[in-house]
C-alpha cells in the first residue's frame, strides 16, 4: 500500500504531469474559442471551463471525451502544491521560486473561490428610483406571493436548479405548508415565446387561454433567453388552474383563492444587497458625429442604516462597498428624446476573492525579485573574483 501511495505522490507532483495539464488547458482554450463561432460565451464556459468531463465533437461528428477545465485546474493546484512547494528544495537558492509558486497557487485558489462563491448580475435604475436588489444574468426563479395586502408581503422562491432540469421532459410538484395550493411544472423551456394558438396547427401544442408556449432556439447571448413553463396550480379544494409562465412577461400569473390574490412569477433570480442605491442623475456624452459613448456616469446615493452618502459611478470608477462592486455598464433608452427619463445599468459583482489576483501578483513579484536579486548578487561576486 505504501508503495502505491508513493507512486501516486510522485505522479501527482511530477513535472511531466504539469506539462500535460498545461497542454490540456491550451487545448480546452483553443477548442472553446472555436466553439464560440456557433455558441455563446456562457454555454462555452459551462461546457469547457466549468465541467469535470465533456464530449467535444471533432469535425461535428466524432465524439472525443476530454477532461473539463474544472478538473484540470484542480489537478494543477494539487500538482503545484506537491511538486512546486512540498517536494521542491528548501535551500536559500530556492526561496524565491517557492514564493513565486505560492503566488501562482494563490491565484488558482482565488479562481476556485470566485467560481464557488461569487454572484453577479445587473441593476437597472431610472433617475429617481432606488433599489437594494439586483438580478442575475442567466439564472431564473419562480416567486409566489400573496399580493392582497392582508398581511406582510412574503415571497416563496423556487430556484432554477429545482426546475430547469425539466427541459428534457418530466414534471415536478412543489408544496409548502404556507401555500393553499400545489404547483406542478412541466414542459420547461430554456428559451420560449408565447403566441396565439393557431386552429390549423396540428402539432398538438398545449393551449392555455388561447395561447401556446413555443420553444425557441437558444440565443447566442444567453442573457437574452426567455425561460418559460406550463404550470398547473392545484388548490386544496377546487379544480386545477392551468397557466403559462414566461420569463419576459410584464405581468405575473394571478389567481384568486379564498379572497386572497396570489401571484406566480417566473423571473431572473434576485439577490439582496446590504445597502440601497438611489440614482439621482445620469449624464452621458458621445463622440462627435457618432453614437459611440465617450463618457457616461451616474450620480447616486448609497443608503445604509438611514445614512446617505453621495457618490459618482463612472466607466472607470466603480462603487465598492461591503464586498460588492457596482460598475457603470450601460444606459438607455438609446433613442430617448430631450427630457425623456434615462436609466442607468450597473453590473453588480459580489466576489470574496476580488482582490486575490492583486495579492497573488504581489507575492509572485516578490518571489521573482528575491530569486533574480540573489542571481545578480552571485553573478557580481563571481565577476569580482575573476577581476581579482
Amino acid at each position: 500500500m505504501k508503495h502505491y501511495l508513493g507512486n501516486l505522490y510522485r505522479f501527482l507532483s511530477s513535472y511531466g504531469l504539469s506539462c500535460i495539464l498545461f497542454l490540456l488547458l491550451f487545448l480546452l482554450t483553443f477548442l472553446g474559442t472555436l466553439e464560440q463561432i456557433n455558441t455563446g460565451i456562457y454555454d462555452v464556459q459551462k461546457k469547457y471551463f466549468e465541467s469535470v468531463f465533456l464530449i467535444h465533437e471533432l469535425f461535428g461528428v466524432i465524439p472525443v471525451p476530454l477532461p473539463g477545465a474544472y478538473l484540470v485546474m484542480a489537478l494543477l493546484a494539487v500538482n503545484l502544491t506537491l511538486g512546486g512547494i512540498v517536494r521542491a528544495g528548501k535551500r536559500p537558492s530556492q526561496w524565491g521560486v517557492l514564493v513565486c509558486h505560492a503566488g501562482i497557487l494563490l491565484l488558482v485558489v482565488g479562481a476556485a473561490v470566485q467560481y464557488e462563491f461569487s454572484v453577479s448580475g445587473n441593476l437597472r435604475l431610472f433617475e429617481g428610483e432606488q433599489s437594494s436588489e439586483f438580478e442575475s444574468y442567466y439564472e431564473w426563479e419562480i416567486a409566489i406571493a400573496d399580493a392582497s395586502g392582508a398581511g406582510p408581503y412574503t415571497e416563496y422562491i423556487i430556484p432554477d436548479d429545482r426546475f430547469m432540469d425539466l427541459m428534457g421532459g418530466g414534471t415536478r410538484t412543489f408544496r409548502h405548508p404556507a401555500l393553499p395550493f400545489d404547483i406542478t411544472l412541466d414542459a420547461v423551456y430554456r428559451n420560449s415565446m408565447p403566441r396565439p394558438a393557431d386552429p390549423a396547427d396540428q402539432t398538438g401544442g398545449r393551449v392555455v387561454d388561447g395561447f401556446v408556449l413555443a420553444s425557441m432556439p437558444p440565443e447566442t447571448q444567453a442573457e437574452r433567453n426567455a425561460a418559460g413553463a406550463y404550470v398547473r396550480i392545484q388548490p386544496e379544494d377546487g379544480e386545477p388552474i392551468e397557466g403559462i409562465l414566461w420569463g419576459f412577461s410584464q405581468h405575473p400569473l394571478t389567481l384568486e383563492l379564498d379572497e386572497a390574490l396570489w401571484v406566480v412569477d417566473l423571473r431572473k433570480r434576485r439577490f439582496q444587497m446590504p445597502f440601497t442605491v438611489a440614482l439621482d442623475n445620469f449624464t452621458h456624452e458621445v463622440h462627435p458625429g457618432t453614437r459611440m459613448p465617450r463618457k457616461y456616469e451616474s450620480e447616486v446615493r448609497k443608503i445604509e442604516n438611514g445614512i446617505e452618502h453621495a457618490m459618482t459611478i463612472s466607466m472607470n470608477a466603480p462603487l465598492r462597498h461591503r464586498g460588492y462592486t457596482l460598475y457603470q455598464a450601460s444606459w438607455g433608452p438609446l433613442d430617448a428624446g430631450p427630457g425623456e427619463p434615462l436609466f442607468s445599468v450597473f453590473a453588480v459583482v459580489n466576489n470574496p476573492a476580488d482582490q486575490w489576483p492583486l495579492y497573488a501578483t504581489i507575492v509572485m513579484t516578490l518571489g521573482l525579485a528575491v530569486h533574480f536579486t540573489r542571481k545578480l548578487v552571485v553573478y557580481l561576486r563571481e565577476q569580482s573574483r575573476d577581476d581579482a
